[in-house]
């Protein structure tokens, strides 16, 4: 029970920050390419909240992996396009004024969100029964 709290309260702020964060890309415009909105669409949003609600069920072990693998899919994403890569996704390339501001700040909780859910993710994972593999 405690795995599904932690694990849900996880994805509901995940899915704030990074719904913010889109509000922020669409009032600028910061345009996605199609894999870039793909990725966002099967991947950042629907995945997290599917794991949230396997988390509450049997099926919470695999509820534990989709948890983990989103979010740091998410994590990875978010550092990629924001931080690593010079592009207009690049958070020195939008200014801090404005919706630049919601943007560049979204941008940095991102990261600090979605470490947190990895960690939220393997902390689950460890305290997950394991079944001992037979010989």
């Amino acid at each position: 029970m405690k795995i599904a709290r932690y694990g849900t309260a996880i994805v509901i702020l995940h899915t704030f920050v990074n719904g913010l964060h889109g509000l922020a890309h669409l009032k600028i415009p910061v345009p996605l390419s199609w894999l870039q909105s793909l990725f966002i669409g099967t991947v950042i949003f629907p995945l997290p909240i599917v794991a949230a609600i396997l988390l509450w069920t049997q099926f919470e072990r695999l509820g534990v992996w989709l948890l983990l693998g989103a979010i740091a899919g998410s994590l990875l994403f978010g550092f990629y396009n924001h931080f690593l890569v010079i592009s207009p996704d690049h958070v020195s390339k939008v200014a801090f004024t404005g919706w630049g501001m919601l943007f560049q700040v979204t941008a940095y909780l991102i990261l600090i969100v979605d470490s947190l859910g990895c960690w939220i993710g393997l902390w689950a994972w460890k305290a997950l029964p394991h079944q001992e593999e037979v010989l």
